[in-house]
């Protein structure tokens, strides 16, 4: 393909991003109701990030809170209005089943709770909002999906990413081929945090360690850019300092795929890492950084610029995940593909413990 055909494309697939972005399906059903949401956990994620991004966002508003901490209460009650029937404990979060002011509940807390809060959630007919990484293993990521089936509530996982416009054109890359077959992925998330005291993130019961905390990252990503299953895994893992003594400090791993391409991946609490990179048989194409949230930008090798996408990016990604609830329509991330990835965090855990390459 020659470099006029492959601006071309580019120019198409950038059209297409623009609609994807607009926030999301243009068939929405306007004359609808703002969906409430409950956030439950109110560390940094929700604070910073998710509690903003919904005074941003046109399908969806932040009308209730979850926490177990209930000195943050007053400060978010002040910051949101909330009202005092709208805050919730861990304890009495089940209640929210009488509650109509809420619609849908986002789990934001550790990932060995996230079974725990989504059952909560879904038997209290609330649909669910559920982060990465979904569960601790295959088997919690598959009673989330059937209880959420039961009561018939949609599942969604928080995949914000595959949500971001140049993150959807290296997904349409992986249909189009414009560079070509792919032949190597790099995908690498981590930063620096060895300074840091003992959190969640040094627990292995609560999903610390850098695998399951950053590692979905780079492993969605080598899924989403080859755009094909991996057919199986090598792994090593290794921790230097006494905070993450229990857990991986650093997790690299290599994925195969059937048409013989592979992703190298990497993972870590101590060193600063953020790119996908795809070498192809006829050039390359990359974003770095891929997973910040913001600023995801990236080029090809034959010069086209991917700009960074100015809409906020957990603002969209609930605008699409709200109107999928009011079309009951698809959603972009079910909870069958976080699945996906936790099935292969545990075959990678698997590989670098027995030093050996485990077929998927």
């Amino acid at each position: 393909m020659n470099q006029v055909s492959r601006r071309q494309l580019l120019k198409t697939l950038g059209a297409m991003g623009l609609m994807a972005g607009a926030p999301a399906v243009f068939a929405n059903n306007l004359g609808r109701k703002r969906l409430g949401v409950a956030l439950v956990g109110l560390g940094y994620y929700s604070r910073d990030l998710l509690a903003p991004a919904l005074q941003m966002t046109k399908h969806c508003y932040l009308a209730g809170i979850v926490t177990g901490s209930p000195e943050k209460i007053p400060q978010w009650q002040k910051n949101y209005r909330i009202a005092d029937y709208n805050v919730y404990n861990y304890d009495n979060m089940h209640q929210l089943a009488n509650n109509p002011d809420i619609d849908v509940v986002y789990v934001v807390t550790p990932t060995g709770t996230h079974k725990k809060f989504t059952e909560i959630a879904a038997n209290a007919g609330k649909h669910v909002w559920c982060e990465k990484p979904m569960a601790m293993n295959e088997q919690e990521c598959q009673d989330m999906i059937d209880v959420c089936k039961k009561n018939k509530v949609q599942l969604t996982i928080g995949y914000r990413m595959q949500h971001e416009p140049n993150t959807q054109r290296i997904m349409q890359f992986a249909k189009q081929k414009p560079y070509g077959d792919i032949k190597t992925i790099i995908a690498e998330a981590g930063y620096n945090g060895t300074g840091a005291s003992y959190s969640w993130r040094a627990d292995p019961a609560l999903g610390g360690g850098a695998m399951y905390d950053m590692g979905v990252y780079p492993l969605n990503a080598a899924r989403y850019t080859a755009g094909e299953e991996p057919i199986a895994v090598t792994a090593t893992m290794n921790s230097t300092t006494e905070v993450y003594k229990n857990v991986d400090e650093t997790t690299r791993f290599e994925l195969e795929f059937t048409s013989g391409a592979r992703a190298v991946c990497a993972t870590s609490y101590a060193q600063s890492m953020n790119q996908l990179r795809a070498e192809c048989a006829k050039g390359w194409y990359e974003l770095k950084p891929f997973q910040s949230y913001s600023g995801v930008k990236g080029s090809t090798s034959d010069g086209i610029i991917l700009p960074a996408a100015p809409e906020n990016q957990q603002a969209r990604q609930m605008d699409n995940d709200a109107l999928a609830i009011i079309n009951n329509s698809r959603v972009l991330v079910p909870g069958e593909e976080g699945m996906k990835d936790i099935v292969i965090v545990e075959a990678i855990f698997k590989a670098a413990k027995e030093a050996k390459r485990i077929v998927l």
